[in-house]
Parts: C-alpha cells; structure tokens; sequence
C-alpha cells in the first residue's frame, strides 16, 4: 500500500471517527454517584476482576494490593461515600470517550452504556485495592476492551443459536447520518477482525500509544504495530473497492 493511500485511510478512519454521532450518557447524563455505586456494590459485591486477552486475568500486582484492615462500619461508610466521589468524578470526565469507544466497536449506544457503567462500578469495587492511581484511566480502558468483547461473544452465540437474529446495530442512527462516505468507513471499521478494530479505535479515535495499546490488550507493541498495518491495508482495499 502506497504512503498515499495510508495517509488518505489514517484521514478517513479519524474523520469517521471523530465526528461519530455524541453519546447519550446512562440516565440521559445524570451523575453516577456514590449512593448508586455504593448500592450496585452491594447488589453484586464480588466482582470478577478484568480480563486481558482471551480469559488471562489482569495481574494484580500492575492495579491492586490486598487490603490491609477492615475500617469500622462508620469509617467503611464515609470512605464508600469519598469513594463514590472520586469514581463519579472520573466518569463525567471520561464517560463520554469511554463510551463512543465502545460504541465503535459494538454499533450499539444502548450496549456501549451498559459496558462503561459496568466498568465504574468494577472501579468502585476495585478501588480499596488500588495501589498506582496513575493506572485508573487504562484500567477502564481494559475493562471497556473486555465488557466489548464480552458483548460479541454473546451475539455469535445468539446468532448459532437463531440464525434470522441480527444484533441491534445503530440502525436509527446510520440512518440519519448524511455523509455516505463516513458511513462505509465506519462500516468497514466493523467488518475487520476484532483486534484490528480495537488497535485501530484505541489508536485513532482514543490517541493512544502503541505501547499503551499493547499494555491494554494484554500483547507486544510489535503485535499492535502489525495489526494496525493489516487493518489499514484491509481498508484500504475494501475502502478502493467500493469507490
């Protein structure tokens, strides 16, 4: 592939992906605030942790340590409550990013909602054993990756199970979009493997390095770096075809 048509690609997939249709939060933007995380807790407090790849399960020594006392029931409340805080915080700063993410690779608002939601509230538990602060940002991220992969794996087996089934996709909104050419890379975007559209959303819609890519998806840089020139090229042909 010419460094041309690279170049007109890499434009195409940012463009595509940055004017994407702005997501409606969970609770039409109402904060998540501690009150509901705390009681999301407690609905289900033994949360599974992250998983990277295909099943590893995030090492714990990269996000958490074991916690070393259990606070007094008023302690324990005040610091659910200072927790629920901070957590609300970040997700009005990161929601929306989090969720268009999402979004790219599921084709579904609905479904990219319940995935980041998910996500804070795996925060929320997890945050007592945070050790590195500085990790929260690609903990979300992992747990994003992984709530989307969650997802498909349910459609492909809804799908074997009910042939005629086809996932919800963003119908609706691809129907309002007036710009054909948006809409056939986005399209193509979706037809790539799994991993080529999660290195190419976290690496042109998120601006992330290669090396957080890799650390995201549990690979090496060289593994991203690969798999980004494959989906590019893949684009590019599908993309020349249909011109």
């Amino acid at each position: 592939m010419s460094p041309q048509r690279v170049v007109c690609v890499r434009a195409s997939l940012k463009g595509a992906f940055s004017r994407a249709a702005a997501p409606v939060l969970v609770g039409d933007g109402e904060r998540l605030d501690g009150a509901r995380l705390a009681a999301s807790s407690l609905s289900s407090p033994s949360a599974a942790p992250a998983l990277v790849g295909d099943g590893e399960r995030l090492d714990g020594a990269r996000l958490a340590a074991s916690s070393l006392s259990s606070p007094g029931p008023a302690s324990a409340a005040r610091g659910a409550r200072e927790r629920g805080d901070l957590v609300g915080e970040l997700y009005e700063a990161h929601a929306v990013t989090l969720v268009r993410a999402a979004k790219l690779l599921l084709r579904d608002q609905a479904a990219a909602e319940d995935v980041v939601q998910d996500a804070f509230l795996g925060l929320y538990r997890a945050w007592p054993r945070l050790v590195d602060h500085d990790q929260i940002l690609p903990y979300l991220r992992v747990a994003v990756i992984n709530g989307s992969r969650s997802v498909l794996r349910a459609r492909r087996r809804a799908a074997l199970q009910h042939p005629e089934h086809v996932p919800a996709a963003s119908s609706a909104e691809l129907a309002a979009m007036d710009n054909e050419d948006r809409q056939a890379v986005l399209a193509a975007v979706a037809r790539l493997p799994r991993r080529a559209r999660e290195v190419l959303v976290l690496r042109y819609y998120l601006d992330l390095r290669d090396q957080e890519i890799a650390s995201a998806l549990g690979v090496s840089r060289g593994t991203v770096s690969s798999t980004a020139s494959r989906g590019l090229a893949a684009l590019a042909r599908e993309l020349g075809e249909e011109s």
